[in-house]
């Protein structure tokens, strides 16, 4: 059983724990909770709440300050956005949004991005300074706490009570030098008669670690030391994939070498003579060294929390919270693709560059179609490097207020609690994208020179690197602002106590209303919501809802102080749901509990799980992501060294508008994915079942003080998981089964290339998982060597199965020990965490291991070899300052142990989910009390 925190032996008055709303006494505690004190926090030296929960064994992933992407592949399907900056936590590997996060029992706003509206909390708002303790319990609680509860819930627990000063600073870096982290908190408190005060104010600052700076993701293939197929085609000298105005012969041509005066020279008869030569895989771009591997970041928070007694029975407490977080994210320059084959879904692809523009060689007008004639280009993908990397900046401002109003009664001869909350809460976010292309002013400058009149330059598309020339970049370039909002309203009442006495104890109830409203926006910058921007597209997103509950939980004691039932009781719940949205929902749970001696728990649990529709998933516009697909019809015929497609597909594809003649080779690895937001959806729902027992020796022990054994199975099934048909499965169906209604979602250029792939959230996905969590506690007695204690917290992830729709049917994927590889997520079988502690005197000590089992990866013939990463601490608190004051020293992965390679990754070649950031981490702490 979890350590029992300090507040907890202080007293053993009845308290509220996480997974019940009847009180019951801190030792009696039944659910399978794990908590992670102040102490447990430190020893991490991690800055970043949600990375110290997803070190936890069960937890699945989470976006962290390890993500680099603010949109530059595009947004995800939910209409969550990117989530640029944003730090989450995911228990059991069923993603953020199905872990519920609380604050002190209730609930705090989704987070904002500027990217899209998001269904999960973003822990980055909550200012870490602020956490007492953090609790999470291992298992579903929808009818106790409603929607999202599927996996888990975290409850982070504020500090309620200090007495002075107190503060820390700390300083840490990777041991080549960058990724400098500084964390600086100060609180307050104070207490005077029925009056508590406590103020913290708390500062954190996380410098970058560059892709290029590290040998496993300077490249976007692992491991080799020059450009393969995986580097981009936009390119800084040009690829111009164009028709030869005199014989009409396909050509896929880039410079040679800049032309920075004049324009290159092409000589029709002789293609390769001139400034150009055949594109190559040689030729191609690496992006990588632009990226960052750690991304840095800027918070400061401020809390304030008054608690003030007024009457013996009845207590106020009003707490406010101020977080401020400033970040960025960092790209390569922006790939400036055109032509009818360019796949950006605006008027990048329709532009025409005109004969009469000073720098194009070709001395005809290269038409996309239409007014301008019959397309005689396909494609020029040009690397704007003169405008530098493509930079984007967040800031969110997150506020929130709650007051809540508590006390007892007596009702009969039964002691009754209450509490009474509203809670106001807001995100309010900005992002700022310096490099975009204003593609109408492109248009423009790349046509009739007679039209580029007043402000305009005649762009220079064709010269290659340094050809781009300070006014024409002040032209064509903006700086795009984008904008989101989160806000949440809610108010709750709960009542508490025991109905009346039986022989075994005391029956217990709980009743309780909550009323909650969410709202929601997502507003991007004017020129890219009128699709003028030559990055990712977007459209303006609003939306919102409403929610009236009404729960109950009942605890029945039925056998008590019986040689083999110290203590036997079964406990239900029940939760009515009524959305603005989609109507109502009821949830349900049980449980028993049969303390069979003072020495062993067993309990088993079942419950029903809802996760509702989020804003995003149901006004989000369409949206589009970049993904890593193949097509089908791509060198359908082999000409160009792949492997040509059966009979059916030719035919197929050549049915879809793709020339019969094979000509057409897919021209980057990534096609365009677009996915709208539905109003019809309906909740996810979920059945889990929970079996356990905890095994606590009392007897004396001459070499334990303490011995705890703690193991739980679950098993959870989710049905009707919100997501759209995958684009592959699309693809399949159309060009493998001519099946009409995906041929009808996929929209092809007259060269047969896919244009872009459109899908709606659908209520179509299913996930069943089961697993063993097992943890051991120990703590030694005292001795001349000091105190020891260990404890080793695992987790054994027996299944994990997705179904999704397949090209025909549905396909189960079984996904434990494999890695997924983007979106990255790797399932390990097996993972642990080993802590050894060691304090004598002054001096205390921590070793830490974890250990993340090996993985194949799904998407690539490649094998994530096992990682064991080694913490190490140790702290000093002389007594000559009355252990008030302590300098603390660590390491984290001493051993400097490298993530391993992930071919189907994202950008940094391993999964940042699962592994460490390359290099040691070093670090210093001062703390001090007065």
């Amino acid at each position: 059983m979890p350590a029992l925190p300090a507040h907890a032996q202080d007293t053993l008055d009845e308290i509220v724990v996480t997974g019940s709303r009847i009180r019951q006494s801190p030792l009696n505690q039944t659910q399978p909770v794990i908590q992670l004190d102040s102490e447990s926090i430190a020893r991490t030296g991690l800055s970043n709440t949600a990375e110290i929960l997803q070190r936890l064994p069960i937890s699945g992933g989470g976006l962290n300050s390890k993500f680099n992407n603010s949109g530059n592949f595009g947004n995800p399907p939910d209409g969550g956005g990117v989530g640029a900056g944003s730090a989450e936590v995911d228990l059991r590997y069923l993603g953020s949004r199905r872990t519920l996060v609380l604050v002190d029992g209730l609930r705090w706003v989704n987070g904002a991005s500027a990217s899209g509206i998001p269904s999960s909390t973003d822990l980055n708002t909550i200012p870490k300074g602020i956490i007492d303790r953090i609790e999470v319990l291992q298992e579903g609680a929808s009818p106790i706490y409603g929607s999202d509860a599927i996996s888990g819930v975290v409850n982070i627990i504020t500090k309620k009570k200090q007495d002075g000063f107190a503060g820390s600073a700390q300083v840490g870096a990777f041991d080549e030098g960058d990724g400098v982290t500084q964390e600086y908190d100060l609180s307050w408190g104070a207490s005077s008669g029925g009056t508590k005060i406590v103020a913290d104010l708390t500062y954190v600052k996380q410098e970058s670690v560059m892709s290029g700076d590290r040998s496993i993701s300077q490249f976007p293939t692992p491991g080799v030391t020059a450009c393969d197929s995986s580097c981009s085609s936009g390119t800084p000298l040009g690829r111009f994939i164009v028709n030869n105005p005199v014989t009409g012969e396909g050509m896929n041509l880039t410079l040679k070498n800049a032309v920075l005066t004049g324009r290159p020279t092409f000589d029709p008869l002789n293609p390769t003579a001139g400034s150009f030569k055949n594109f190559t895989t040689a030729d191609r771009f690496n992006f990588q060294p632009y990226n960052y591997i750690q991304a840095p970041s800027e918070r400061i928070g401020t809390y304030f929390q008054v608690s003030q007694e007024i009457t013996p029975d009845i207590n106020f407490r009003l707490k406010a919270v101020y977080n401020n977080r400033k970040s960025a994210n960092q790209a390569a320059p922006i790939p400036l693709f055109v032509g009818p084959d360019a796949g950006n879904g605006n008027l990048l692809d329709t532009i025409s560059i005109d004969r009469t523009n000073p720098y194009n060689p070709f001395g005809v007008t290269l038409s996309s179609g239409g007014a301008n004639g019959p397309a005689n280009y396909a494609f020029i993908g040009r690397r704007f490097v003169e405008a530098g990397p493509r930079h984007y900046e967040q800031e969110v401002n997150t506020w929130y207020v709650s007051g809540t109003l508590d006390g007892s009664l007596m009702l009969g001869e039964n002691k009754w609690y209450w509490d009474l909350n509203t809670i106001f809460s807001r995100n309010s976010a900005t992002q700022k994208f310096t490099g975009n292309v204003n593609a109408q002013r492109l248009a423009q400058a790349l046509g009739p020179v007679a039209n580029c009149t007043g402000s305009c330059v005649p762009f220079n598309i064709f010269g290659g690197a340094g050809s781009i020339t300070q006014p024409m970049i002040d032209y064509v370039l903006f700086t795009q602002q984008d904008s989101s909002k989160q806000r949440l309203a809610d108010t709750s009442f709960n009542l508490s106590g025991d109905l009346f006495q039986l022989p075994a104890g005391g029956v217990g109830l709980a009743v309780g209303y909550e009323y909650r409203d969410q709202r929601g926006e997502f507003q991007p910058d004017a020129v890219v919501a009128a699709g003028l921007g030559s990055d990712i597209p977007a459209q303006p997103s609003k939306g919102s809802f409403d929610v009236n509950e009404a729960y109950g939980e009942l605890r029945v004691p039925l056998i008590a102080d019986l040689p083999i039932a110290k203590l036997l009781e079964v406990s239900g719940a029940v939760r009515y749901s009524d959305y603005s949205t989609f109507g109502s929902e009821t949830t349900y749970s049980g449980r028993v509990n049969w303390r069979v001696t003072e020495d062993v728990l067993l309990r088993g649990s079942w419950g029903q799980g809802f996760r509702a529709p989020g804003i995003g998933e149901l006004f989000g516009t369409p949206s589009r992501f970049d993904q890593e697909l193949v097509d089908p019809c791509s060198d359908m015929l082999g000409l160009s060294g792949g492997t040509a497609a059966s009979a059916a597909i030719r035919a197929n594809c050549v049915a879809h508008g793709v020339p019969a003649n094979g000509s057409y080779v897919q021209a980057n690895p990534q096609l365009s994915v677009i996915t709208g937001g539905n109003k019809k959806l309906k909740p996810e729902s979920s059945e889990s079942w929970v079996f356990g027992g905890v095994f606590s020796p009392s007897w004396e022990m001459s070499w334990a003080d303490r011995l705890d054994f703690e193991v739980n199975y679950y098993d959870i099934s989710l049905k009707d998981a919100i997501q759209p048909i995958g684009a592959d499965t699309i693809l399949g169906r159309c060009e493998q089964n001519n099946d009409a209604f995906s041929c009808a979602s996929i929209t092809r250029t007259a060269s047969g290339a896919i244009n872009q792939i459109s899908g709606l959230l659908q209520n179509i996905g299913a996930i069943d998982t089961d697993g063993i969590d097992f943890t051991i506690n120990w703590q030694g007695p005292e001795s001349d060597l000091g105190t020891f204690r260990f404890s080793l917290n695992q987790t054994f992830l027996l299944n994990y199965t997705e179904t999704v729709p397949a090209t025909s049917g549905t396909s189960k994927i079984e996904r434990e020990g494999t890695e997924k590889g983007s979106p990255d997520q790797a399932f390990p079988k097996y993972k642990a965490t080993a802590i050894l502690d060691w304090a004598k005197d002054d001096v205390s000590a921590s070793l830490t291991n974890r250990y993340v089992r090996s993985v194949e990866e799904s998407q690539a013939d490649n094998k994530l070899n096992a990682r064991l990463y080694t913490d190490v601490q140790v702290s000093w608190f002389p007594s000559m300052f009355e252990n008030k004051v302590g300098l603390t020293l660590g390491v984290n992965n001493l051993f400097d142990k490298d993530p391993p390679a992930c071919f189907s990754c994202g950008l940094n070649n391993f999964d940042p989910t699962t592994y460490d950031a390359p290099g040691q981490f070093g670090y210093a702490r001062l703390t001090f009390k007065m």
